[in-house]
């Protein structure tokens, strides 16, 4: 299988973090990466387009052939594929807190934080918003308030005391943040205690490049 993605841009950060972590603690997953250059527009490339035709990244491509384009999809066929370490719970309870959570970083942090960065300083070369910056800004406010909320009971991770697939998704998003120059409150102590102690992770700092 190869893994064609971009480094720093948060979807196909959030993969590689995720396959990091579960080969860091023994899963072998055997999977390659390809360099699909945002800023030189090869994800317009015939051949991109082949493999993801809304020409985005990361798409995992199979042995066969064919291709699963969507980060989420791509971690959760990973998972069924590779069990252990169970990175999204080993129960229905489990699981639900999970993937609960992982939606929050995902769709109330990452998101925000690159509607952020493309409406300042894209690196796609979008044109600056300020309204929409603002407007993100703004929407971020209370998801990362409500996980610093929930890191003030001393858990090690997003979701309790192992990594999870919550994690990666938090930790793509930040870079994201730190590369576009979108600042966390600094009030937020107990995200920021997390961000140190997660970025120090040897998986983490193979992935992460900001």
């Amino acid at each position: 299988m190869i893994l064609h993605f971009f480094p720093v841009a948060p979807n196909p950060t959030k993969v590689r973090l995720y396959i990091a972590e579960k080969e860091a603690d023994g899963a072998t997953l055997g999977i390659d990466e390809s360099l699909v250059n945002l800023q030189s527009g090869d994800q317009k490339s015939p051949e991109h387009l082949a493999r993801n035709p809304l020409g985005k990244l990361p798409a995992l491509e199979l042995d066969d052939g064919s291709c699963v384009i969507e980060s989420l999809a791509i971690i959760e066929f990973l998972e069924e594929l590779h069990p252990e370490p169970a990175m999204i719970g080993r129960n229905p309870r489990e699981r639900a807190r999970v993937r609960e959570l992982e939606r929050i970083c995902d769709l109330g942090v990452l998101v925000p934080i690159a509607r952020t960065v493309h409406a300042t300083r894209s690196p796609l070369g979008l044109p600056p918003s300020p309204e929409i910056a603002e407007n993100a800004r703004e929407a971020l406010k209370r998801p990362l308030q409500l996980l610093d909320d929930y890191l003030a009971d001393g858990r090690s991770f997003v979701a309790g005391s192992q990594p999870t697939i919550a994690d990666c998704t938090l930790a793509a998003a930040l870079q994201f943040g730190r590369f576009g120059e979108v600042a966390l409150d600094p009030s937020l102590e107990n995200l920021h205690a997390w961000d140190r102690r997660f970025r120090e992770r040897p998986s983490a700092r193979a992935v992460l490049a900001v």
